[in-house]
């Protein structure tokens, strides 16, 4: 997910560190509160840290941490207790800290004293504002030094900061409180059996403002944030799910919270919902991410995958620039908000280095197309599907051998630039690094779908022409990959060709998502299935990103033998596709089960140990959580064994489960389907569908896969 070269690579957050999100804010503490900027900590707002230090002692002593429990993913309730200094073990202080994020934060901290005794304490909060940029702090790098000035008025405090010709500075109000430039305090007494609370704010801020933004101030009628305003219209607005197995019913709705904290705005256009990758480090669009992600979501929320569409289609490559790597057509790989270090990828705030993001814009397009948008919605992105096809003919496909392939344009990109984009993540079977320019097998796997799709686009616009054209382009690259790729000595595929065309023969998961679009020959899936679901793969928790008896295997590295949930989620739909049921009931069951170790939320990867080695899945300890793949993961999983799927244009729901009987009975209301509301009722098996749409009936059997439709409507030109 990450773009991390050899010397990016975030360090740990620490044990039982907090995240909270709100949008493209996010707040990482310890799990007392306490916020302190030799950790990967701090509140960041637009990539900057705007706070680095916010400590809470009471009479001098830390708080010791007993719960940090998150009651949306916004806030948090910090508890924790006083230390005693007589050396008794037992303190009669319980401070409370809730607070929630939003453009900046807002803490309320309650002291309780639980003594028959009246409590004298001295409240006191260290501030800290280094306005260092994202990268600076994941990276631990912090390097430039802003001139800073402090300025008291009341019972507030502004930090300003400078650093060339950037300006930032933040508002930080205590009511009651004596405030200085270092901090804030209260001095007080509370009574026996009674408790003392307090409202702090710490905001961004501007020279002409000065109280704090709309986030904390507007609460509504009825008593809600603008944060559980939109939290609740969410809910609203999604699937209401019941299951026999209230462990993965959890799960989902875990899945679902996540997804509605992971949506951030489009800057220009309100109105348009993305999906951000990750917390916490990735809250901002990337294609690739963003564009799965809210793909596999659409049976929750379709408006998300068109808002990101729209929203990469506005920001599509238009000049050759090999510092940021943009080239005309092309999708971006990440969006940086206000990164003014130059340490972003390639420099600059919006940075074009991957391989993938732009098949992958016309395969969501082609899949969006299906659930039932306005046409004249659809039609406004197909000239921007066409421009990324072009891309992939003038600039993917630079030496014209028929495959999508990469290499950076400059040392300050990324060294790889597929999914697995670490700078060892694409090795021989021996443990050596590819050589670029390096063509992926899974890239080849999205060509082949985004041909298809619009191929598809174009013959249900009545485009006959243009439809057997790509539809030849399918055929073509399914040819070529099937007799270059293969490798029948070994029964797999490789992950790559090289830049001399050689095999690179390592053992890996992305061969799966080649299954997923149907590019894989019949007579070789069942010998790629048996390798995926080896002991040497298949870790029991899920399949490894490579298998265990390759030369750079390592179940504690980031795409080396790791197991990754969204590429488990898509490997399982590839194997549902070519008939291997129980496969992919396997691994699903497996995906779910390892959920319950984490509270219900997948982290965006964990390590590859296997599951008879230790009991538990052992957590990645830079590993994304919330992660935009990982909560859509179970989402994927359950609608997949479910085969729910639907193309309006052709009339047609489908809903033909496999799920497994542990699983048990399921209800779904709310469930959007083209434009209206459906219930969906699976029990002993047997679905049944309340509320469908005018015009579109339930179908027997699964959906018709796009490459189905095209061969059914005979646009493959006679060889």
């Amino acid at each position: 997910m990450a773009g991390w070269n050899a010397d990016t690579a975030a360090g740990p957050l620490g044990a039982g560190t907090v995240t909270l999100v709100e949008g493209s804010s996010f707040c990482i503490s310890l799990p007392n509160g306490d916020i302190h900027p030799e950790h990967p900590h701090g509140v960041f707002f637009q990539d900057t840290r705007i706070l680095s230090g916010w400590n809470l002692t009471v009479n001098g002593q830390p708080l010791e941490a007993l719960a940090a429990e998150m009651k949306e993913p916004y806030r948090a309730l910090f508890v924790g207790r006083v230390p005693r200094s007589d050396g008794y073990a037992d303190s009669p202080l319980i401070v409370e800290r809730l607070r929630e994020v939003g453009a900046g934060i807002q803490e309320q901290v309650t002291i309780r004293n639980y003594s028959v005794d009246p409590a004298e304490c001295v409240i006191y909060v260290s501030i800290g504002a280094d306005f260092a940029d994202l990268f600076e702090v994941k990276e631990a790098r912090i390097q430039r030094r802003w001139d800073e000035s402090r300025d008291v008025d009341g019972d507030s405090l502004t930090i300003r900061g400078a650093w060339q010709d950037i300006r930032k500075s933040i508002l930080v109000q205590a009511p009651g409180a004596a405030v200085t430039p270092e901090g804030l305090s209260y001095r007080l007494s509370i009574a026996p059996h009674t408790q003392w609370s307090t409202l702090l704010t710490a905001v961004p801020s501007d020279e002409t403002a000065s109280p704090p933004p709309p986030s904390f101030d507007n609460v509504d009628e009825d008593g809600l944030s603008p944060m559980d305003r939109r939290r609740q219209e969410w809910v609203a607005k999604i699937p209401v799910l019941h299951m026999g197995n209230r462990s993965i019913e959890r799960t989902l709705r875990r899945s679902y919270d996540d997804l509605g904290a992971l949506r951030i705005e489009d800057p220009n256009h309100p109105e348009r919902i993305v999906v951000a990758a990750g917390a916490p480090w990735f809250m901002t669009l990337f294609g690739r991410d963003s564009l799965l992600a809210s793909e596999m979501a659409l049976p929750v929320d379709p408006s998300l995958a068109l808002g990101t569409l729209q929203t990469l289609a506005d920001r599509q490559g238009s000049v050759v620039d090999p510092m940021s790597e943009e080239e005309p057509g092309k999708i971006l790989h990440e969006v940086r908000l206000d990164v003014s270090s130059g340490l972003a990828l390639g420099g600059k705030s919006i940075y074009y280095g991957s391989v993938d993001a732009t098949p992958l814009f016309v395969l969501a397009l082609g899949s969006v197309s299906r659930w039932g948008f306005a046409k004249d919605t659809i039609a406004a992105l197909l000239p921007h599907a066409d421009r990324a096809l072009e891309w992939i003919r003038d600039y993917g496909d630079k030496d014209g051998d028929g495959f999508v392939e990469y290499e950076r344009l400059n040392d300050r990109g990324l060294v790889n630039q597929g999914w697995k984009d670490s700078w060892d993540g694409i090795n021989y079977a021996d443990g050596r690094l590819a050589e670029p320019p390096i063509a992926l097998c899974e890239v080849q796997g999205y060509v082949y779908a985004a041909y298809t799709a619009r191929a598809w686009m174009a013959y249900d616009a009545g485009d006959l022409a243009l439809a057997r054209d790509f539809a030849d382009q399918a055929a073509l690259l399914k040819k070529r990959f099937n007799e270059q790729f293969w490798m029948p000595d070994r029964g797999y595929y490789a992950i790559a060709l090289d830049s001399k065309k050689r095999q690179v023969d390592a053992c890996a998961s992305n061969m799966g998502h080649c299954l997923v679009y149907g590019l894989l020959d019949e007579d070789k899936a069942p010998l790629v299935v048996e390798r995926l679901m080896s002991p040497e793969m298949f870790s029991g928790w899920g399949v490894r990103t490579l298998a265990s008896d390759m030369g750079a295997y390592n179940p504690a590295s980031y795409h080396n033998g790791s197991v990754w949930p969204h590429d488990n989620a898509l490997i399982a739909s590839g194997l549902l596709r070519y008939g291997f049921i129980a496969e992919a009931q396997r691994i699903s069951t497996a995906m779910l089960e390892a959920a319950d170790f984490s509270d219900g939320r997948l982290p965006e990867l964990f390590c590859g140990f296997s599951r008879d080695q230790i009991a538990e899945p052992v957590p990645y300890p830079t590993a994304c959580s919330p992660q935009a793949w990982a909560a859509t993961t179970p989402i994927r999983l359950v609608t997949n064994l479910m085969r729910y799927d639907t193309h309006v244009s052709l009339g047609g729901l489908w809903v033909d489960p496999v799920l497994p009987e542990s699983y048990g009975d399921l209800h779904i209301s709310n469930a959007p389907v083209a434009g209206g509301r459906i219930t969906i009722d699976i029990a002993n098996s047997v679905p049944s569908v309340q509320g469908l749409p005018e015009g579109i009936k339930l179908r027997p059997g699964q959906r018709p896969y796009l490459t189905e439709l095209v061969e059914q409507a005979g646009l493959h030109r006679e060889a």
